[in-house]
């Protein structure tokens, strides 16, 4: 005589099922790599496509000090610990994590206790009674514990955990990105203000020499040396001069008040004395590998975007199986609570109170097919953007290395021209004084010195804002990195 199989027969066969997922394994996409940048290689070496290896959980480090300026490194030790949107970064990282642990509880069983009582009156029909029967209310009274379990059959709880593992992850690398991006921000804008400290500068200069030369215009024209024309002429470069350097002024302030906010604080609340930028040129090495693009911290982000739909695809597949759900209660029960703790007043089930223990879809109108497809297609586009997002980054630092390396060339050309412009406002100046030449030809030539000047400026401005370009394109430099990981937040919370 063949025995029915018991609950622990059941339960038994479920657990060695337990290991059967359904889930796609993880196949990490390949990404273009090269060994080296265009830039930094001979171009006969072509890039290729290898497996993402992410390594975003390394120290940048402070990569900022290598500009040497003290002032710019009290800026971004103050944006860490009071800018708004990193606050909100640590905040969407604690949720991503605590919805993770969430996920994994479901790995044990859930266990409640409860204790109370009821009281009803039954009808007479529920007691197969006459109608017009008299039925008595009772009071039941009640302590129990009840365990749940759902025994991962096709890996429908493992997927789910490793969805909300991956989603944790990719918020840790976002915040690891956001973090990078306001430290550029914060350079960025601080050297922005410094290049215009230095163009003022060059304007202060301009304006006291027109206003000297508009004094010895004034002085020959006393004399009948030279006519009132001359006189406008220097009054009007000495405004067009004071009018450039008010418009420089107010984009000053515009930045200033933009770094404040990167800084937590109101525009009222900071003011930094002028200081024109002082560049040296940092040198890059050469050769840089392309794997340093694997720091990067939103190409990481991308890469667990797959990861975490992947894991969604194993749990559109495992709809179509066999749920197993087991649960079992324990307790007491007894019509007063005098008798509540009598041996005799022991209960206990094992079994749902509703509905069965194993659950199959049969018919579902196509609902698992779809979402199955859906979750496909959603991990076809996280791999698509993660291969966009490398070769975006490929982009960046192609173009910020070329930059520089361009850049260095036009300063070097812009420094002659700055030396020949000013020799050439010398003799030009040496000429007036001696009546040779009008004044509009000294005008023209100190207009070509400004213009000169400014311009180099401006170069060194663009040298080293795409220095900090490719700093932050790299992931945070090119120095040796030490692992580290988020733990909490400086700033307050997370």
């Amino acid at each position: 005589m063949k025995h029915a199989p018991t609950i622990g027969t059941i339960a038994a066969a479920a657990l060695w099922l337990a290991g059967c997922s359904v889930a796609p394994v993880v196949d990490p996409p390949a990404a273009p790599a090269a060994t080296a940048f265009k830039e930094t290689i001979p171009a006969s070496e072509s890039s290729h496509w290898k497996t993402a290896e992410p390594s975003d959980a390394i120290a940048r480090g402070q990569w900022w000090t290598v500009f040497g300026d003290p002032r710019l490194n009290e800026l971004e030790a103050e944006a860490e610990q009071a800018n708004a949107s990193l606050k909100a970064g640590y905040a969407r990282l604690t949720q991503a994590r605590a919805i993770a642990r969430s996920a994994e509880a479901d790995r044990v069983p859930r266990v409640d206790a409860g204790v109370g009582a009821t009281r009803s009156r039954p009808s007479p029909a529920s007691l197969g009674l006459p109608a017009d029967a008299d039925t008595s209310p009772t009071t039941l009274w009640r302590a129990q514990a009840s365990i749940g379990y759902e025994v991962d059959l096709f890996g429908r709880v493992a997927s789910s955990i490793n969805a909300a593992q991956a989603d944790a992850a990719q918020a840790d690398a976002l915040l690891r990105s956001l973090v990078l991006t306001i430290q550029a921000d914060v350079a960025q804008h601080y050297f922005a203000i410094r290049g215009l400290d230095a163009e003022l500068a060059l304007l202060d200069d301009t304006i006291r020499l027109r206003e000297a030369a508009l004094q010895l215009v004034n002085r020959r024209f006393q004399a009948g040396e030279t006519s009132e024309l001359d006189v406008a002429r220097a009054r009007t470069e000495l405004s067009v001069t004071r009018a450039e350097a008010i418009g420089l002024g107010r984009r000053r302030a515009e930045l200033e008040h933009a770094l404040a906010v990167l800084l937590g604080k109101t525009p009222a609340e900071l003011s930094l004395a002028r200081a024109p930028l002082a560049f040296e040129p940092i040198a890059i090495p050469p050769g840089l590998p392309s794997t340093l693009l694997e720091r990067r911290p939103d190409i990481a982000a991308a890469e667990r975007a797959m990861a975490a739909a992947n894991a969604r695809v194993g749990l559109a597949r495992a709809a179509y199986f066999p749920r197993l759900s087991l649960t079992g209660l324990l307790g007491v029960e007894s019509g007063t609570s005098g008798d509540l703790w009598r041996a005799s007043s022991r209960t206990w089930a094992l079994g749902p109170l509703a509905g069965t223990m194993l659950t199959m879809p049969i018919f579902d109108g196509g609902r698992n097919k779809a979402q199955e497809a859906n979750a496909r297609a959603l991990y076809d586009e996280t791999v698509a953007q993660y291969r966009q997002s490398v070769l975006g980054a490929l982009r960046e630092v192609e173009d910020n290395l070329s930059g520089l390396r361009i850049l260095s060339e036009q300063a070097r050309e812009q420094a002659q021209s700055v030396v020949a412009a000013q020799r050439s406002a010398q003799l030009s100046n040496t000429r007036y004084r001696n009546g040779f030449v009008n004044q509009l030809e000294v005008i023209d030539a100190e207009r070509t010195v400004l213009s000169t000047q400014r311009a180099a400026t401006q170069i060194e401005r663009e040298r080293v804002r795409a220095t900090v370009e490719l700093i932050r394109a790299l992931g945070g430099g090119w120095g040796e990195p030490q692992r580290v990981g988020f733990k909490r937040n400086p700033a307050g919370g997370g």
